[in-house]
């Protein structure tokens, strides 16, 4: 065998193994975003049942609301258009400042409750009370899921060689679910 023919081997060799190399690099990246992206999507899918779940609450803790406490008609007014707001929003952006706000009109609902005893000892608003509890728990727990997993995916989409790729292919970064400031001060208690 000749010295050029082992040169053409050897160079045929090397760029065939270039070329295998590159397609994993590419292959398993675009996987591996594609499996983050529907992580995302499905962590967000969780995260909307629980609000579809509190959205359904709303409207049977409001009319049992109204009964006791009429005269605070700008509170439940306040609970119903950011309800509302939650139905019509149309991006994962805007959802999230919907629910944000609906989060805020309910703690000042549960706020009013605080003046009428007699609707803290109603059966129905106890039933209703634990319900969105309950929900709002787990809205906070597939909330919790839901950044995680945008956290993989942004990490993943920006880390470098592959970050390179997800720009080529559209992997664009996802939106955490944040609280606004305004919902992280304690609702105040005033009679």
């Amino acid at each position: 065998m000749s010295k050029g023919k082992i040169t053409l081997f050897v160079a045929i060799g090397v760029l065939v193994i270039l070329a295998a190399g590159l397609y994993g690099f590419f292959k398993g990246n675009y996987n591996r975003f594609v499996t983050l992206d529907e992580g995302v999507k499905a962590s967000w899918a969780q995260v909307e049942n629980q609000l579809q779940r509190r959205y359904d609450l709303i409207p049977n803790l409001v009319e049992t609301v109204k009964g006791f406490a009429a005269q605070e008609k700008s509170v439940l007014v306040e609970v119903t258009n950011a309800r509302a707001k939650v139905g019509g929003a149309g991006s994962i952006p805007d959802k999230i400042n919907a629910n944000n706000e609906l989060s805020g009109a309910l703690s000042r609902l549960l706020v009013v409750v605080e003046k009428y005893p007699d609707l803290k000892s109603n059966q129905n608003f106890l039933k209703l009370q634990d319900e969105l509890a309950g929900t709002e728990n787990r809205i906070a727990v597939e909330r919790k899921r839901y950044n995680e997993a945008v956290q993989r995916y942004n990490v993943a989409i920006r880390s470098f060689p592959a970050n390179l790729l997800a720009g080529m292919f559209g992997f664009n970064a996802a939106t955490f679910f944040q609280v606004p400031e305004a919902a992280k001060a304690a609702p105040q208690v005033k009679f």
